[in-house]
Order: structure tokens, then sequence, then C-alpha cells
């Protein structure tokens, strides 16, 4: 060690490798619970932060909150609702009044759109509201119970409201980031939050299976009886969503919007000569909601499964001679039930015909 000029082997390992003094590991800053994002510098994330900080003010310029309703008087529109519920689980409603998804259910009342799957061309600006008359009215009780108290209450003018949608959520349920559409509805956006506390969050972003959502710009209590009010940037230029995690109890929110009057609106389609006219022309027929999953079949799991290949090998065994049929089984349904039939045979006379088999039925 002497001979080579080094006292300590560190400092030789050091002069062989001098880049590593300017070398710093890329970590992750878990300070306050959460996950940093990666960047460059400290300087950058500074920066990154800031931004996050001024469109979350810019974001919470855009709300506003207000406590109306009394636990009184979210019993009684909690009633209401249920009696909404109930009354699309007997088909009372029109077809389009009624939208159903997994945890959470969908009531338009007054105008009524279309959204996400049910839109010919995806992205948003393709929404496009229901002809007059696909859903149904919006029920008297949501004009005296809750659209009249927010007008005393001057969150909204008299006349404002001509649609208005019943969110009904499971826990566990949500609603993916979205803003609504601006070329279908005015602003402001009034919301109404019962049944249990909740949260709306701002500028999330969705991934699926499994289900994850980023952190929030903006994390936004919302209480039982609260009314929130959307404007601005907070209506237009950022997303809104409702997590799962958020959803702890049955929740329910009215939604209280007005449709532009340049809307685009689906076409009525014309009725064809063989259509049967309507039982009574005051009032339309009702219809039952739709269901957007089909009901499962039990006895699916039961029934054997043929695959388009067996089909091929049974076609195929009426012509070809039986020295090819044995080379050509090749299916795996085909190879399992060669097997099954050759052992649920019984030989009862070991010198008996050993065509005379009899077989057995499974179980």
């Amino acid at each position: 060690m002497a001979a080579s000029g080094y006292t300590d082997l560190r400092e030789k390992l050091k002069s062989m490798t001098p880049h590593r003094d300017d070398y710093k590991p890329k970590v992750s800053d878990y300070s306050n619970g959460r996950k940093r994002k990666y960047h460059d510098s400290e300087e950058d994330y500074s920066d990154y932060e800031e931004q996050r900080e001024v469109e979350a003010q810019k974001v919470q310029d855009g709300i506003r909150q207000v406590n109306i309703f009394s636990s009184v008087d979210c019993a009684h529109i909690e009633a209401k609702i249920d009696d909404v519920v109930s009354k699309a689980e007997k088909g009372l409603y029109r077809e389009h009044t009624v939208d159903r998804a997994p945890l959470r259910n969908k009531y338009f009342f007054g105008e009524g759109y279309t959204y996400g799957a049910q839109l010919e061309k995806r992205g948003p600006g393709q929404e496009r509201l229901y002809s007059k008359g696909e859903v149904d009215d919006i029920p008297d009780w949501v004009h005296e119970l809750v659209i009249k108290k927010l007008v005393e209450s001057r969150v909204i003018p008299e006349g404002f409201v001509n649609s208005a949608v019943i969110n009904d959520y499971q826990p566990g349920g949500c609603i993916v980031s979205h803003v609504d559409p601006i070329h279908i509805f005015e602003r402001p956006i009034v919301s109404v939050s019962f049944f249990s506390d909740s949260a709306l969050c701002f500028g999330c972003k969705f991934q699926f299976k499994p289900i994850r959502v980023s952190e929030p710009v903006l994390f936004l209590p919302v209480r039982r009886g609260s009314v929130t009010v959307l404007s601005g940037y907070a209506a237009d230029e950022i997303t809104h969503c409702i997590r799962p995690q958020d959803i702890k109890e049955r929740r329910a929110v009215i939604i209280l919007r007005k449709t532009r009057s340049d809307a685009p609106r689906l076409e009525t389609k014309a009725l064809s000569a063989t259509d049967p006219p309507a039982a009574t022309p005051e009032r339309p027929r009702i219809l039952k909601p739709k269901r957007s999953h089909r009901k499962a079949d039990p006895d699916a799991a039961h029934r054997p499964r043929v695959l388009e290949m067996d089909k091929e090998e049974n076609r195929r065994a009426v012509i070809l001679p039986e020295h090819r049929r044995k080379r050509g089984s090749s299916s795996e349904n085909y190879w399992r039930r060669s097997h099954e039939a050759s052992d649920s045979y019984d030989d009862t006379d070991d010198n008996s015909n050993s065509a005379r088999k009899v077989k057995m039925r499974r179980h």
C-alpha cells in the first residue's frame, strides 16, 4: 500500500472513480405523506408546486358553497329520492330518464343528453340533448323542496333551472373526470348533496384495471345538505370527479342546470307506417328503464363449451377415414372428450367382444 502512495484503500478507490463525487441518487420526496414526481432539480420541483398552488387558487375562486338545507329538509328530500328509485325499478319512467351504471344510477328530468358510451363519436363536444319529451318532467317536489329554496337564498335566479339530474351512488361508486359540456349547459352548475358526506376532486386522472386516481389539484369536501356552485375556471378549465374512495356510504346529489338555447339536439325519428300508435296521444307510453348490463345466466357454467375447432373436427370426422381422424384431433375439448369417453366405459367381461361396452352417465 505504501509503494502505491495510498495508506487507505478508500482513498485509492476514490481516485479510481472521481466521477462518483458528483453523483446524486434520484430519490422521491415523501415529505408530508406524498410521493413527489421526479424533477431534475429542487428549483424545478418548487416551480411545479407553485403552479399547482396557483391553479388550485383559480379553482377555489370559481367555487361557492352554502348551507341552506337542515337535517329535517335533507330527510324529507331523501325520502323523495327513494321514491324516484322505487318508481324506476317498477319501470314507471320513460326510457331515457334512467341510466344505470355499476354502483351509480342517473335519473334525468326536464332535459337529458347523450354522453360516454352512448355517443356515436367519442370526445368532448359530441354530446347531444335528447329530443323534447324523451325524458320525464322535473318532479314537483324538486321545484318545491330544492329549487324554491335556492331561489329564495339568491343562489340562482328564478326560472333558471330546466334540467335536474339525480346521481345515486353506492359505496365505492364514482364518476370519472369530466367537464360538464360547455355547448350544452349554461353556467353556473349547482349541486346539492344528500344521505352522506363526500368530496369533489379537481384535476384528477383516472386509470383502470385496476382503477387508480391521481392526486387532485384541489380536494373539496361536500357535506350532507351543502350546496356547491361551480363557475369560471372551476366549471370550464379543469375537470372534476368523484373518486371511489370518497364514497364510503350511499350518497345522492341533485344537479341543477340550464341548457343553452343553441345546444345541439338529436333529431326526432319519424315513426314508420309499421310502428304501432301510442295508446293515448296526450300521454306518452310508459317504457321500462334500459339496463346497461345483462343478467348472468346461472346455468351457463354447467353447459359444455363447444369451440369452433370442435365443430370442424366433427365435420371432418364424417369425411375422413378413421386413421386420419385420430391424427387430426388437436382441439383441447376434443381431446378431453375422447379421454373421458374412454374412461366412462365399463367392460363387464374380459373375454367378451371389445365392442360391447356400456357408457356410464357422468354426474
